[in-house]
């Protein structure tokens, strides 16, 4: 193993988790997570992500075909293709390791990154195949195994997950096969691949040093070194005692000391310290710094982060040296990328912090799309509408089409909804997180002209985004021969390419025993309630409404599509829990919570549900009623039971934050919705 510059050990590299510090709901919490929605937006805006330069002809395109190849391995060799153990029902994720980079480093010194690998990996169908960029690949493989089979010896699944990890002692520069060229074409200018280092000069030092760091979360210390300015360097001591001189200094503090992070941070901050540089003890690697419990209800902001031990600058310092430090950036080739269960290349997205939860959760999205390719191949009757039509501005994607005829007879209708960028890499894809809306008119002159047919969120910069969403409940829509399709999203977003085709299927044979309410179809559709400005004034504008159900009506259902937008001073309606009733004939309530808002993991863990992993930006919290990257799932509820099929019924809907009328005191957030009562007859 490669140890860090003027260190002699490795010790494990403590992760403090502030994604799980504090209840979702308590206020401070939901602070912090719309703060770090903002402060990510203003540092995307300004830095742009380190654009990367003009590209030239690509030869390795996502995708594409992955060629052959074999690798020498500590347990042998192996082969793609090879008999189909890597084509059909397995993804292989390439990780190239780098001990020049803190972040490649965390992610294999922390338990609780490699745990989280463990936990994932044995239960879906992947393979890791670890490499190495330096000379020391030998040791580093080695190194990296070590610390596997310290976390997982005692696991169930360990056996298993040991068949998975496939050990490349080699360099890459030595492979002999056509990898190393697409790690350096795909190359790195994203979070945690690229390398991040602080440059310490000094009289007193023979030449300038320069060492990894590691940057703080930015969802807790979230502003961004300046790379064009170096500052003077001030000696913080422990940072858990009284601090020196450290004004409008970059405060130099070691990771000794009986408090945290965060104690150490703040102190500098309230001494008037521009920014902060924590080095570990000697022999331990560099940190996944956080803030934990209720620290992070206070927000940090300057700029932090942790290098290695490093003695030359520790020693000047304390010998009252005057030294000034400085942050770049060096790019390097690409740390991670995937070849999916088809066999074709995939990129792996944006790691926001060092852990291989990231690599678990990409993998899952590779179980997810074999898992949707097997639901696609179900007989259905096709209906293109959109093909790459290219989706922005005020009208978004327009088009009209001839819906098949007999449509009476299909019960069942799907939604194949595909969103892919302009250019062949995440990176041409849009930033930021808006709501997708599909609207449909067969009858322009009709009560059900323009009513929602569909709703998705859009990922943040990633260009795989596939869902297949059941929408039955809503044929009636189709009450016309030709359909009006018009699929938008906010004008002001850049362009996306979107793919639409509808699943129209016939019922199954009746099967023996089968009872009629199991066979029905959606008769006739009342467009119900809307949402609007979430604030204390919400609930004024809705009055019950009533209605009659059709004369031959066997089942009546609740059908709402409802997401929160926006944030107060409690999140709302973002990253507050929201509820939404709807009371019938005034006495039943049916109710929609969205406990999953202002989660740490909410969305992350939804994967397997169609959530587009490694996204940029906040993707990972849990929203009211959405996440980034996903379809919105209508929300159904049978009330047949509640109303009386032959005379008047009243509904009524009003929504609540906290079990009780919104009453924000900053700008309100939004709700939107949309709502239907579905009458089903006996098909």
């Amino acid at each position: 193993m490669k140890f860090p510059r003027e260190s002699l050990l490795f010790a494990l590299c403590f992760v403090v988790t502030f994604l799980a510090a504090a209840p979702p709901a308590d206020a401070g919490r939901v602070s912090v997570l719309r703060r770090a929605k903002e402060m990510f937006r203003l540092r995307y805006s300004v830095l742009a992500l380190r654009a990367p330069p003009p590209r030239t002809k690509e030869r390795f395109v996502p995708g594409s075909p992955a060629r052959p190849f074999t690798l020498r391995t500590l347990n042998g060799s192996m082969a793609f293709p090879h008999g189909g153990e890597f084509l059909g029902n397995s993804s292989l994720i390439f990780h190239a390791f780098t001990n020049e980079s803190a972040f490649s480093e965390c992610l294999w010194s922390s338990e609780e990154s490699v745990l989280a690998l463990a936990r994932g990996l044995p239960r879906i169908n992947a393979h890791l195949v670890l490499l190495a960029l330096d000379g020391s690949a030998y040791r580093d493989v080695l190194w990296i195994r070590d610390r596997v089979e310290h976390v997982v010896s005692g696991l169930r699944h360990a056996d298993d997950l040991r068949k998975r990890i496939h050990y490349v002692p080699l360099p890459v520069y030595d492979l002999g096969n056509w990898i190393p060229a697409l790690l350096y074409e795909w190359m790195c200018y994203d979070h945690g691949c690229d390398l991040d280092q602080a440059v310490f000069q000094s009289s007193s030092l023979s030449m300038p040093v320069t060492v990894k760091r590691l940057d703080a979360r930015y969802d807790w210390a979230m502003t961004h070194w300046d790379e064009k300015q170096a500052r003077p360097l001030a000696d913080g001591g422990d940072g858990c005692t009284d601090p020196l001189y450290v004004r409008h200094a970059v405060a130099f503090v070691t990771q000794a000391g009986n408090c945290s992070f965060f104690t150490k941070v703040f102190a500098m901050e309230m001494a008037g310290a521009v920014g902060v540089v924590v080095m570990s003890l000697p022999g331990h690697a560099p940190q996944d710094m956080n803030c934990k419990d209720k620290e992070c209800d206070t927000p940090i902001s300057i700029p932090v982060t942790m290098v290695p031990y490093t003695h030359s600058v520790f020693t000047a310092l304390r010998k009252g040296a005057a030294i000034k430090v400085s942050f770049q950036t060096t790019p390097s080739p690409a740390s991670f990328f995937a070849i999916d269960h088809r066999g074709n290349l995939a990129e792996m997205g944006w790691l926001l912090y060092p852990s291989l939860s990231f690599v678990v959760w990409q993998a899952q999205w590779f179980d997810y799309l074999s898992e949707l390719e097997s639901r696609l191949a179900r007989p259905a009757t096709l209906l293109p509408v959109f093909n790459r039509t290219v989706m922005q501005g005020n009208e978004g994607a327009v088009r009209i089409v001839t819906v098949p005829e007999g449509l009476s007879r299909y019960t069942t209708l799907e939604l194949d909804m595909a969103l892919s960028c302009p250019g062949t890499r995440d990176e041409s894809c849009p930033p930021w997180d808006h709501t997708i809306q599909l609207f449909i008119c067969c009858r322009p002159k009709g009560t059900l002209c323009g009513q929602e047919l569909g709703r998705w969120i859009t990922p943040f910069r990633r260009k795989i985004g596939h869902w297949l969403t059941t929408v039955s409940a809503l044929l009636p829509l189709f009450d016309g021969d030709t359909c009006r399709f018009t699929m938008k999203t906010v004008p002001w977003a850049k362009s996306w390419l979107t793919s639409l085709h509808l699943r129209f299927s016939s019922p199954q044979p009746p099967q023996s025993g089968e009872q009629l309410l199991d066979r029905l179809r959606p008769s006739t559709i009342l467009p119900l309630f809307s949402g609007g400005t979430f604030n204390s004034s919400y609930n004024e504008k809705y009055s019950p409404l009533k209605f009659i159900p059709p004369p031959t009506t066997v089942k009546v259902e609740l059908y709402a599509v409802i997401t929160g937008h926006g944030s107060d001073e409690n999140g709302c309606g973002e990253f507050c829990v929201t509820s939404h009733h709807f009371v019938i004939n005034g006495k039943f309530t049916n109710t929609r919570t969205f406990n999953n808002a202002g989660t740490p993991l909410g969305c992350a863990e939804r994967v397997l549900s169609g959530v587009v992993p490694n996204e940029h930006g906040t993707w990972l919290y849990g929203r009211d009623g959405w996440c980034d990257g996903q379809e919105v799932q209508p929300w159904r509820v049978d009330i047949t039971k509640q109303v009386s099929l032959y005379t008047s019924n009243t509904i009524l809907y009003y929504g609540w934050y906290n079990g009780e009328d919104p009453h924000p005191m900053l700008e309100p957030g939004d709700i939107i919705m949309t709502s239907y009562l579905v009458f089903y007859t006996s098909s």
